[in-house]
């Protein structure tokens, strides 16, 4: 059974490109949407491009009203009726009520290597403290921020004369390793095997 995922965004949806093309073939799930909350988000154009339904719920009008956006969020979610869905930057918190309803059904991927670094600037927090190796986690959506099951980490050394800029950028090459190979192999976890005979 495939299954269907929708992928949140904010930004340029780099992270959500290669889940878009890592799902063919014989991979046990497909893009049903992707989602913004914000119409300059470029990935919509970059998925649209893909053969990808995209749907904005712009956060800005709710001014504040977490609630309602997430109302707002999840009925939008439901015309695709996804069985999954993966946080690809999307760079809003999301309460425990909506979090919960998706409980063991939400992947993030963080740059850091979890429990380190929680929340933003993960890359200038690494090199302040000195680290000599940094990268990316896959991990379950809790109501924690940066917290839940951890499914995969991704390392990268921190060289000499790294900026948060450079590591950014080797960091986000095991990004886009990292996550489709843990949402295939999270996936094909929770698909039951078909028993023949």
């Amino acid at each position: 059974m495939t299954r269907r995922v929708a992928i949140l965004i904010s930004g340029s949806g780099s992270n959500m490109v290669k889940l878009v093309e890592s799902m063919t073939g014989d991979h046990p799930a497909r893009p049903c949407v992707v989602l913004a909350n914000s119409a300059d988000a470029k990935g919509l154009e970059r998925a649209r491009e893909r053969g990808v339904p995209t749907e904005v719920v712009d956060h800005r009008p709710f001014k504040g009203d977490r609630a309602a956006f997430e109302a707002a969020l999840q009925s939008t979610l439901m015309a695709y009726q996804p069985d999954l869905i993966c946080l690809a930057g999307f760079m809003r918190v999301l309460t425990e009520g909506f979090v919960s309803r998706w409980r063991g059904r939400m992947l993030n991927i963080h740059p850091s290597l979890l429990p380190k670094y929680r929340g933003l600037h993960t890359h200038a927090r690494a090199l302040d403290a000195g680290e000599t190796e940094h990268g990316c986690t896959v991990h379950e959506v809790t109501p924690e921020l940066d917290d839940g099951p951890i499914l995969g980490q991704a390392r990268v050394p921190v060289l000499t004369g790294d900026t948060p800029e450079t590591l950014a950028a080797r960091v986000l090459e095991e990004e886009h390793r990292l996550y489709p190979a843990m949402l295939r192999q999270f996936v094909l976890r929770d698909t039951p095997s078909v028993q023949t005979g």
